[in-house]
């Protein structure tokens, strides 16, 4: 495929030459889509950034629509959400966009973090571009946790217990940061208007600049591929990249089919099955919150029960929490411990391809026990695969050194010319 010219065009006139002089539209068109190079060889796993983006999106725009309606307080929160699915034109399938949303969110997000484990998209030079990622990963998490105890449903209620007790187990200002959090002795009114405020105000801003910085590093350091070769190596004699291709309009219409494919399987789940048979949206969160009546089976919204199993598997509560953090903790450092010579997994050796197996098996089943009641059987099984867990990111600096690799092609293997 022949290259772009990198020179300028003629000058524009009229309203586009108005504007672009005063704000550089061609140019940063240019800069992000038609003149910036990607990997040719993006395969599937490649959707999943962008489909991040159209989710964060749609989240935004729900959200201010749901915010019309609902009215914060003790009193009143679960009576206007009963009124947005009940008297509002459409405002079900408002409530539903946005719960099944906060779930498509980290299913999407999940998906994007495994492919950069497989492709190794976290080594040198990306490691800022990861750091912003799982930064953006943690203010989602505090965005679904303020989300989830809104509508002042009982699981919610307890669910926020659980969690802002956690905080607790801090040596010296636990319970000070509990009661700062809560704004109360207890989670009540004060709690969430805190709650409210932040998920939609403070923290989509932050998640806003969070995903601008996310992508400015992506343009500076360039995107990664699935063979884990750096394209801005071998250059034509334009100064284009031989194995690129611009991101548009290839990428972009490769990505609408995408779209298409996402949102098909979105609405499905969205018009036939939006509880998700109690996964999505548990039946206790559609009663009132009640102090006084406890859900049979407390347990976070399933996003988080990978991490929420780690805690039960500790039997003291402080170190408990502490392993939670520490799970989260070893995500971030990811890019320290891997002591590989190549990125992708297609050149990496055995060593890699099973730690990375057993490290996936544990999460997802991690997951699935997080979300079961507790019993000796899941808890000796949370045990073993919290062990694995942790064992992953531990031991790599040992295994992925003497891991047996692959030598790695000067050319990104690929079929398109």
């Amino acid at each position: 495929m022949g290259g772009h010219s990198n020179e300028a065009g003629p000058a524009r006139t009229g309203f586009t030459g108005w504007l672009n002089k005063r704000l550089p539209v061609d140019a940063f068109v240019k800069g992000s889509m038609t003149e910036y190079y990607a990997p040719k060889n993006f395969n599937i796993w490649y959707f999943f950034g962008s489909l991040a983006l159209l989710v964060l999106v749609m989240q935004l725009i729900t959200g201010v629509f749901l915010t019309m309606h609902y009215k914060v307080g003790e009193a009143t929160a679960f009576d206007s959400v009963e009124y947005i699915m009940r008297e509002v034109p459409y405002g079900w399938l408002l409530r539903y966009l946005h719960s099944t949303g906060a779930s498509a969110f980290f299913i999407v997000v999940y998906l994007h973090m495994f492919r950069a484990m497989l492709y190794g998209s976290y080594k040198a030079p990306r490691e800022l571009l990861w750091l912003f990622g799982m930064v953006i990963y943690l203010a989602l998490m505090a965005e679904a946790f303020m989300g989830y105890v809104l509508p002042w449903g009982n699981m919610s209620f307890w669910g926020a217990q659980v969690i802002v007790n956690l905080f607790g187990t801090i040596p010296v200002i636990g319970p000070g940061l509990v009661e700062w959090i809560r704004g109360d002795y207890g989670i009540a009114d004060s709690t969430l208007n805190r709650f409210f405020s932040l998920h939609v105000v403070a923290v989509p801003l932050v998640l806003l600049l969070l995903v601008a910085l996310h992508l400015v590093a992506l343009h500076e350091t360039g995107s990664n591929n699935p063979d884990g070769i750096e394209i801005k190596d071998n250059k034509d004699a334009k100064g284009n990249p031989v194995d690129g291709i611009a991101f548009h309009p290839y990428y972009t219409i490769k990505d609408v089919f995408g779209v298409g494919v996402f949102l098909t399987l979105f609405c499905i789940v969205v018009f036939f099955m939006p509880t998700f048979g109690g996964i999505f949206l548990e039946k206790p969160n559609f009663e009132v919150a009640n102090a006084m009546s406890t859900p049979d089976h407390i347990a976070p919204v399933w996003y988080f029960t990978p991490f929420y199993a780690i805690l039960r598997a500790v039997p003291d509560q402080q170190l408990g929490a502490l392993a939670m953090a520490l799970s989260l903790v070893c995500l971030v450092l990811l890019p320290w411990l891997d002591r590989s010579p190549v990125r992708s997994i297609r050149y990496r050796g055995w060593m890699w391809k099973t730690a990375l197996t057993l490290f996936v098996i544990s999460f997802v089943t991690l997951g699935y026990l997080g979300l079961m009641p507790p019993s000796p059987l899941y808890t000796t099984l949370a045990r073993i695969c919290s062990v694995v867990y942790f064992a992953f990111f531990v031991l790599m600096p040992i295994y992925t050194r003497l891991d047996p690799v692959k030598p790695v092609p000067a050319r990104l293997t690929s079929d398109h010319e």
